[in-house]
């Protein structure tokens, strides 16, 4: 793609202060999110600005030291950690003469290298497609070896522009026909467990959370868990048994971040769907992070988004080891579970989680017995 660094470059990162709250959090994700992304950080440009520069972004000054560095160091691109406009990234690698990726490029050139399964390279696709759309100016040959219908090579008079923005249109179209299939059948198999009365236990949270390492410990699966951003990205469902309870199926799904890149959240809508038709959410926390407050409210933000907002929903504020808490749970008004103090890693709290399994499956019973008795 022609907005992104190549895995494993050197690169420069350019963070600005626009006197927003969260500018060290930010900065400090960027700074993952890049290593995430098997890049060398060979240096950060740092400032403060009113406003962006129509132009380049940042001001004439800042573009001139940015240029020094790369040329120093002899970097191969440089990565913002804000959203750049087509003009402003054209304008930087002209002067730059280096690649030149946004916070929403770097996302996606993450999730491209993360997506294993065939719906989720599908997905990262369109949303790639989606994004690099506004910023066709050529390089998107490489479509005509997809060949995706009659008249893919254009009329005598079409423009190379305008060839790749019709090739680029059909794979759009192509992958958003794909999608919709797979959607369907994920609908078919979500039927057929709520015809069964088992219940369905979705894991969300922001990145790097502990989603994975909760799954494997609740499961007893071997899905990657490591200590870096969407180290998971397709949804993954596994069945699991509570003798109390009885069987449940429950599923990890993508993590969330600060500003999740719109085309994201849309390309990923059949993977988040499980979210929005889960019977219950388990809204994982990273306790001992500084601004947990904050990504609880991105997700649930996330969460509303896809339509998930009603889906009944208990806080698991995990990793309580490292912020030096003792495992419990917290009942609300009504007398329900609402947020348990757990650490996947070690196994503590995790009879609490199981309770909490087990009082709602109960009540979804009670639920459903006493909806199907009226119908």
């Amino acid at each position: 793609m022609l907005d992104r660094p190549e895995s494993s470059s050197d690169a420069i990162l350019v963070s600005l202060d626009f006197g927003e709250s969260g500018y060290e959090e930010s900065l400090e994700e960027l700074k993952q999110l890049s290593i995430s992304a098997g890049i060398n950080i060979r240096g950060v440009v740092e400032g403060k600005r009113d406003k962006p520069d129509a132009k380049l972004y940042l001001g004439s000054g800042k573009a001139e030291e940015l240029a020094d560095m790369v040329q120093a160091t002899e970097s191969r691109a440089v990565v913002f950690n804000h959203d750049l406009s087509p003009s402003q990234q054209r304008n930087l690698e002209r002067l730059l003469e280096c690649r030149v990726a946004d916070r929403t490029g770097l996302i996606l050139d993450i999730f491209a290298q993360r997506a294993k399964s065939h719906e989720g390279k599908l997905q990262v696709e369109l949303a790639q497609l989606e994004h690099l759309s506004t910023r066709l100016v050529r390089g998107w040959t490489h479509l005509e070896r997809q060949k995706g219908g009659i008249g893919v090579r254009g009329g005598p008079g079409e423009t190379q522009l305008e060839l790749d923005r019709r090739m680029l249109r059909i794979r759009v179209k192509q992958l958003r026909e794909k999608l919709e299939k797979l959607k369907q059948q994920r609908g078919m198999q979500r039927r057929s467990r709520q015809r069964s009365q088992v219940m369905s236990v979705s894991l969300v949270g922001y990145t790097n959370a502990g989603k994975s390492t909760l799954f494997n410990r609740l499961t007893q699966s071997k899905v990657l868990a490591a200590n870096q951003l969407f180290a998971t990205l397709d949804t993954t469902s596994r069945k699991l048994y509570i003798p109390d309870a009885g069987p449940m199926v429950i599923s990890d799904t993508v993590g969330f971040i600060k500003h999740l890149p719109h085309a994201l959240v849309e390309a990923f809508g059949a993977t988040l769907e499980e979210s929005v038709q889960a019977d219950l959410l388990l809204h994982i926390v990273d306790t001992a992070s500084t601004n947990r407050d904050e990504q609880i409210a991105e997700v649930n933000k996330v969460l509303s988004e896809i339509g998930a907002q009603d889906v009944p929903q208990i806080l698991v504020l995990n990793q309580i080891d490292r912020a030096g808490l003792e495992a419990g749970l917290e009942r609300d008004e009504y007398g329900r579970i609402c947020k348990i103090l757990i650490s996947a890693k070690s196994g503590d709290g995790l009879q609490y989680l199981e309770q909490a399994l087990t009082e709602h499956q109960h009540h979804l019973y009670d639920y459903r017995t006493t909806e199907a008795a009226y119908t």
